[in-house]
């Protein structure tokens, strides 16, 4: 796992140094994460961003060449990089920038509040995880 990230629940078990499930950082498991899409659409709004992202690149480096995309996901990549503290939900506005997400409003920006995000640790240890020192 990068160090760029902390793990939050829903994202998979994290195993311990025993081998069992490490709750204080990862969260409890849940059996509803781990179940089949109920709805055949299910599976392809979940990937609609992506599959997006892929014909939109697929069609610039038919029109522009190779590196077009490339610079484009070198300048993704770049913009996602860059992060508050990890305690701190990050806006992420250079990315949506470049993604063209800016001018449009969407279910995320109404509902998605971080004052009421259920994920809030203690911001020395998400620090430590961070740096490597745990």
């Amino acid at each position: 796992m990068p160090l760029d990230s902390v793990p939050v629940t829903g994202m998979g078990p994290q195993v311990g140094a025993y081998g069992v499930q490490d709750t204080l950082r990862s969260g409890f498991s849940s059996v509803k994460n781990e179940l089949l899409p109920s709805h055949a659409l299910e599976l392809s709004e979940k990937n609609f961003q992506l599959n997006q992202d892929k014909m939109n690149f697929s069609t610039l480096r038919n029109i522009q060449g190779l590196h077009a995309p490339l610079k484009l996901q070198m300048e993704y990549r770049a913009a996602r990089q860059i992060q508050r503290l990890p305690f701190l939900q990050s806006s992420h506005l250079a990315l949506d920038t470049l993604k063209g997400n800016d001018e449009s409003i969407s279910f995320e920006d109404i509902l998605n509040d971080p004052a009421q995000s259920e994920m809030m640790g203690e911001p020395h240890i998400m620090v430590e995880y961070k740096l490597g020192m745990m």
